[in-house]
């Protein structure tokens, strides 16, 4: 025994100032997050934080992708903004059309109105002999192919007119004749106008969709332009300054004045 504590005693003093030196050293460290907290925190959320965002090399990616996206997005409005306007000007076309098949046929209906209160009045007698009839044959025919080259009459109309098919008699009187020309005139002018409506119609829609589509990709590429590559931001809070107290916050209320932004097309 005397040979033991002879060995342990004399490192017993040199022990004891070590743990005496560690207790000190922890005993700062306590009084320093109590005193300082913030210190310490901000040291341990900027190391989470550098090793949670991307390094220099994935920002520079991220930054060309960004660009590269705006550029198309650019192109891609341009590309719509021209298919809308030539969109748009084949629909202002197509409204030409309309006004002029409309002008058409109210100028057929007023012929064919005019020559119908002429048809009511008694017709004069004329011989009933063959060269009569070839005679308004003749005129039929003829009568049935200018108006076809006018436009007036359709392609089967004038194929029943020469075959003399619905309704369509080299016998009658030439003023019968020609109220059922201005008759098949009217129809056919009519059929045309309707057509005209309709395409306009479908013109004015793909025209519409068109703008539209070019007005949310300017709208994507405006917003493309402005827009940066968001910074991934830290969990922990990296602000030095000291935060509002609950007495400043009750003092200086924020009152919303005005109306809101409503965005305008």
């Amino acid at each position: 025994m005397q040979t033991v504590f002879s060995a342990v005693l004399p490192d017993v003093p040199a022990a004891a100032g070590i743990w005496l030196i560690l207790l000190a050293v922890a005993a700062v460290a306590v009084a320093a997050l109590v005193v300082r907290p913030d210190r310490f925190r901000l040291a341990v959320a900027r190391r989470f934080r550098d090793a949670a965002l991307p390094d220099d090399r994935e920002r520079t990616e991220q930054d060309r992708e960004h660009t590269r996206y705006a550029e198309e997005v650019a192109v891609a409005a341009d590309r719509a903004g021209t298919t809308a306007s030539r969109l748009r000007a084949e629909w202002l076309a197509t409204q030409d059309e309309v006004e002029s098949a409309w002008t058409a046929l109210e100028s057929a209906e007023a012929h064919l109105r005019r020559l119908a209160a002429a048809a009511a009045m008694p017709l004069p007698h004329t011989g009933q002999t063959p060269a009569e009839y070839a005679d308004r044959e003749r005129w039929l025919h003829r009568a049935a192919e200018e108006a076809h080259r006018r436009g007036e009459l359709s392609d089967a109309q004038l194929d029943d007119a020469l075959a003399h098919r619905a309704g369509w008699d080299p016998r009658r009187h030439p003023v019968e004749q020609e109220l059922v020309l201005r008759r098949a005139t009217r129809d056919h002018l009519a059929a045309r106008h309707r057509a005209a409506v309709a395409r306009e119609q479908a013109a004015w829609r793909a025209a519409d969709l068109a703008g539209a589509a070019a007005r949310s990709l300017r709208d994507e590429a405006f917003a493309a332009r402005e827009r940066r590559p968001e910074r991934a931001e830290s969990v922990l809070p990296m602000t030095d300054s000291p935060r509002p107290s609950a007495e400043a916050t009750r003092e200086n209320p924020t009152v919303a004045r005005g109306r809101a932004a409503v965005a305008a097309y």
